[in-house]
C-alpha cells in the first residue's frame, strides 16, 4: 500500500535543471496526493519529460528536493528508485522490439524475483519455481488485465502502436508500482486507440489503486481524467488546480495561444 505522508505520495521542491547556461526547470514545485491521477501538460519544450527524467534519477537536478513517501529520491540510482515502487512508460515506447509480448512484460518483473541471475540461467528449482510464479501472476493478472491475452506470444515489432503501448504499460504494471510516471501514453495514436488507452487508465486507477502522473497532450484527455493539473511553460510552473480551474487560468490560456513572454 502506498504510503502519504500529510504534503503527498511524491513531492517536489523547488527544483532546478540546466543543460550549461540553458534553464530546463526554474524553481518546480508540486505535491502529488496517493491515489491521484496527475496530469502535467504545457507547450512542446515546457520541461514536462525533464521532470519525469528527474524523478527517476535519469537526470540529476542541481538544486531541489524529489520526496517519495517522505524519502528523498536524489541520491538513488534508477533501479533503486525503481525498487521503491516507481515505474516508467516512454513517449516513445522503449521494447525489445524482436522479443514476444510475455518476454517484454516479464522483464518488468525480474528485479522482484528473489533467485538469482546464475540460478535462472541454470534453471535450478527454486529459481525455476520461482519465475514460473511470477510468469503465471503476469499471464492470469496483468496480460488478461491489459486485454493483451490474444498477443501474449507475438513478436512486439509485429504489433502495432496503440497495443506496443499498453505493453509498455503492462511491464510497467509487472513491478507492480505505487506510483506510474505515464508519458504521453497517447501520441502518436487514432482516436480509437485513445480511447482505449483512457480505459486503460481508469481501470488501472480504479482496480489497481496505483496513483499516476501522467503528461499528455490531448487536452480533452486530460480534462476528462485527472484530478488535478500542473501546467509548465519555458521549464516554470504557472498553474496548477483543477481542469476546470486550468482551463480558466489566463496564463495557461495564453500559453497555448503560443504567445511569448514579452510580446504585445
Amino acid at each position: 500500500m502506498a504510503i502519504e505522508t500529510q504534503d503527498g505520495i511524491l513531492q517536489i521542491r523547488n527544483l532546478n535543471l540546466s543543460f550549461g547556461g540553458v534553464k530546463v526547470l526554474h524553481e518546480v514545485s508540486l505535491s502529488v496526493k496517493a491515489g491521484e491521477i496527475f496530469a502535467i501538460i504545457g507547450p512542446n519544450g515546457a520541461g514536462k519529460t525533464s521532470l519525469l527524467n528527474c524523478i527517476n534519477a535519469h537526470y540529476r537536478p542541481q538544486q531541489g528536493e524529489i520526496l517519495f513517501q517522505g524519502e528523498n529520491l536524489l541520491p538513488l540510482k534508477p533501479h533503486a528508485i525503481a525498487a521503491r515502487g516507481i515505474a516508467r512508460t516512454f513517449q516513445k515506447v522503449e521494447l525489445f522490439r524482436g522479443m514476444s509480448v510475455l518476454d517484454n512484460i516479464k522483464l518488468g518483473r525480474h528485479f522482484l524475483m528473489r533467485s538469482s541471475l546464475l540460478g535462472s540461467f541454470l534453471r535450478w528449482p527454486p529459481a525455476v519455481a520461482d519465475e514460473l510464479r511470477h510468469r503465471q501472476e503476469i499471464e492470469e493478472e496483468i496480460i488478461d488485465f491489459m486485454g493483451l491475452s490474444g498477443v501474449r506470444y507475438a513478436i512486439v515489432d509485429t504489433l502495432p502502436l496503440g497495443v506496443r503501448k499498453r505493453v509498455d504499460m503492462a511491464r510497467a504494471l509487472a513491478m507492480k508500482p505505487k506510483l506510474l510516471l505515464l508519458d504521453e501514453a497517447m501520441a502518436g495514436m487514432a482516436i480509437e486507440e485513445k480511447e482505449d488507452i483512457a480505459s486503460y487508465i481508469l481501470d488501472i486507477h480504479r482496480d489497481l489503486g496505483v496513483t499516476m502522473v501522467w503528461i499528455e497532450h490531448d487536452l480533452a484527455a486530460v480534462m476528462d481524467l485527472s484530478h488535478r493539473v500542473t501546467v509548465l511553460n519555458f521549464g516554470e510552473k504557472i498553474a496548477q488546480g483543477t481542469p476546470r480551474e486550468v482551463q480558466q487560468n489566463p496564463l495557461v490560456i495564453e500559453a497555448y495561444l503560443g504567445r511569448r513572454r514579452g510580446d504585445s
